[in-house]
């Protein structure tokens, strides 16, 4: 899966850099995030990694426990901007059980450049934690979004895809119980096919501006993306609450 949205040389700058930090925390995953995972990278995107690790037992345990996140890396390496960062596994378990679309994606995304044998078994709690929790979270992150384009003067691509990326994977989450964030696919299947052309603006320059008109139509639909994520969750078959149970 990784081979198709990275090349060659993307894929050595992360190998690079994940070796190094592999050797200071243990992993239990690293999952590419941002336009490569959504779908839309431009030629001059950076690699986001987003990775999840276990803190020694020790220092769980010691009088000055450890803090719930690695500092933050960004890095050239060969010409490829790599940005990193890792949450300890505590923290976003708690997340996970709230409904925190970041974190479940971290777990169940497609696009794992490492896993570990305590990966396998996360991904399968982290399923059955599935709940209809995950509307609020999403809904949240795509209101933001939404209030970025609006401030921006609705001329960003990148932002306008950020909104319908956001919307239609909580949508897919909770009428499917699948995880899904490559907006290409998502937008054939929720009937927003329309949108590939913000994609195909986006894929040619990062900060790629929309003409007036497109804008103008955007404008208009978006807010059917929010209607679809409200429907979903009426419809969803997820339980109101986190279970753990089998």
């Amino acid at each position: 899966m990784i081979d198709r949205v990275l090349d060659s040389k993307q894929r050595a700058a992360a190998g690079r850099l994940l070796d190094q930090e592999s050797a200071v925390r243990r992993n239990v995953v690293v999952s590419l995030s941002g336009a490569h995972a959504y779908g839309f990278p431009s030629p001059d995107s950076d690699l986001d990694l987003k990775a999840i690790h276990v803190a020694p037992t020790e220092r769980l345990l010691g009088l000055s426990p450890p803090p719930q996140s690695a500092p933050d890396r960004i890095e050239l390496l060969d010409g490829v901007e790599v940005d990193y960062s890792s949450n300890e596994i505590q923290p976003d378990l708690v997340g996970i059980l709230q409904g925190n679309g970041n974190f479940i994606e971290q777990v169940l995304s497609r696009f794992v450049l490492r896993s570990s044998p305590e990966h396998d078994s996360v991904r399968e709690v982290v399923k059955r934690s599935l709940s209809r929790r995950l509307h609020r979270p999403y809904r949240g992150f795509a209101t933001g979004q939404l209030r970025e384009w609006e401030k921006d003067g609705f001329r960003s691509a990148k932002k306008l895809l950020y909104v319908l990326r956001t919307t239609l994977t909580g949508t897919h989450a909770l009428l499917t119980r699948e995880i899904e964030t490559d907006v290409i696919l998502l937008l054939d299947a929720h009937g927003f096919g329309a949108a590939r052309e913000l994609v195909e603006a986006k894929r040619r320059r990062e900060k790629s501006e929309l003409a007036s008109e497109v804008a103008e139509r955007w404008k208009g639909t978006v807010g059917r993306t929010f209607d679809l994520l409200d429907s979903a969750l009426e419809r969803s078959e997820l339980p109101e609450e986190a279970t753990l149970q089998r």
